[in-house]
């Protein structure tokens, strides 16, 4: 497959609250282009104000795809998105755009548009149930020690904070009798357009503080409201995110599932979440943490042009 002239996918990318939104607004109007977003939570159509989706007004000054596409309901993997998107993408370079403009913080999404994911085994989704009660019961250390022993390389590369990484990586190992880092050996696959990676970035404390009043904005926004009409689906994947996690905690302790003395099932670090006020300085923290990895996760990457806001 040779790269094709003229096409060209600029991607926008960079740390939660950077300002990719405005930015990749502005450079669609500018080439003509929609928006592609590239974000594994902005998907769900039940997800708005934690996932900080476009505003109606943004929404509606260029045409966004991949923004309430799907259903929390919908087990929705990077796999998926990489065939979904090229589809998109191919279509939309067919009727004659030569810049399309993708924005995105989610770097595996991203890694896999780019460069394509190897053929993963589909989900087990009973194993996953069972070693998701496990997290909740026992912690991660308990599934991270599993995972250091079948699979050492995987442990030593992934975000072994993330108890959801750590599920997947175990999950593949247990049903497959391989490593999960067998299954990323084959090269990166070609696409026929150029891809230019743009990062935003902002000085540390600038992006912190940011980051601490957005927080703050969606609760005033409706946040707790938005969380408390998911607590049907706080066990699906998608649910297990910041900002929604440390409000499902708080529920847990109002309703006496945690005592004072107990610990939060989803944050057993951190204690109990008794107060809103507690969860909003946990998703602060948690948001700055996750911002932290995103720049780590690129920084490897030597073709993004960096770009300070």
């Amino acid at each position: 497959m040779g790269v094709k002239k003229n096409r060209r996918l600029l991607i926008i990318l960079g740390p939660t609250a950077v300002g990719k939104t405005d930015y990749s607004i502005e450079a669609a109007l500018k080439f003509g282009s929609p928006v592609i977003s590239c974000d594994s939570r902005q998907i769900y159509k039940e997800m708005s104000i934690g996932t900080a989706v476009p505003s109606a007004e943004q929404l509606s000054a260029v045409r966004h795809y991949f923004i309430h596409s799907h259903t929390v309901t919908e087990l929705y993997t990077a796999g998926r998105y990489e065939l979904e998107a090229l589809e998109l993408i191919n279509r939309l370079f067919d009727e004659g755009h030569e810049t399309l403009v993708m924005a995105g913080g989610s770097g595996f999404y991203i890694d896999a548009l780019v460069n394509g994911l190897d053929d993963f085994p589909e989900a087990d989704l009973q194993l996953r149930a069972e070693l998701t009660a496990r997290l909740k019961e026992e912690g991660v250390e308990s599934l991270r020690t599993e995972l250091r022993r079948l699979d050492p390389e995987s442990y030593a590369a992934i975000d072994i904070a993330n108890g959801q990484r750590v599920i997947r990586a175990l999950e593949v190992c247990l049903m497959t009798g391989k490593p999960f880092s067998s299954f990323k050996t084959s090269p990166n696959k070609k696409r026929d357009f150029t891809v230019e990676k743009v990062g935003l970035t902002r000085p540390r404390d600038v992006l912190y503080d940011r980051i601490n009043r957005r927080v703050i904005q969606m609760i005033d926004d409706g946040l707790v409201e938005e969380v408390r009409s998911l607590r049907q689906y706080r066990t699906l994947a998608a649910l297990q995110t910041v900002g929604y996690k440390e409000i499902f905690d708080w529920f847990d302790f109002q309703d006496g599932l945690v005592s004072s003395e107990g610990w939060g099932p989803t944050t057993p670090g951190d204690g109990p979440v008794t107060s809103l006020d507690r969860a909003v300085e946990l998703i602060q923290r948690n948001t700055r943490r996750y911002a932290k990895r995103q720049l780590s996760w690129w920084g490897r990457d030597k073709d993004i042009r960096w770009i300070e806001m």
